[in-house]
């Protein structure tokens, strides 16, 4: 966990941080990143309903990441942001298509093994 005062850690002081998924993928492959992902999201979710929910994650965004200074609008957004079924709650795909999204380079390197795979689709005509 990242301390405090950390660059890891962004805050409304420092709202730069290091994205270390990249480094994850590298060293885990994807199914080890996909399966850290699922653990991060069971330390997030609320226990009964199976889903990151507001509640949830501001508990334990505090408890967990050491992020209790988030404010509720904070919390909030995080939600709004990766909410694709307008729930109000981040189910277990829509917690991992985030930290893809939230990952500059992860979504480039995404980006670019799409667009080498179409350019190959359209080659073989």
């Amino acid at each position: 966990m990242a301390s405090p005062n950390s660059p890891t850690r962004p805050t409304r002081q420092n709202p730069s941080f290091h994205d270390f998924l990249p480094a994850m993928a590298g060293k885990l492959g994807g199914e080890g990143l996909i399966g850290e992902l699922c653990n991060g999201f069971e330390l997030l979710m609320d226990r009964e309903r199976g889903v990151i929910t507001f509640e949830s994650l501001r508990r334990n965004a505090a408890a967990v990441l050491g992020l209790g200074d988030l404010t509720d609008e904070d919390v909030r957004s995080m939600i709004k942001e990766g909410d694709f079924d307008c729930d109000g709650a981040l189910n277990q795909m829509e917690f991992c298509v985030l930290m893809f999204r939230l990952s500059p380079e992860l979504m480039e390197a995404s980006r670019c093994l799409v667009t080498e795979a179409i350019e190959e689709e359209y080659a073989r005509f």
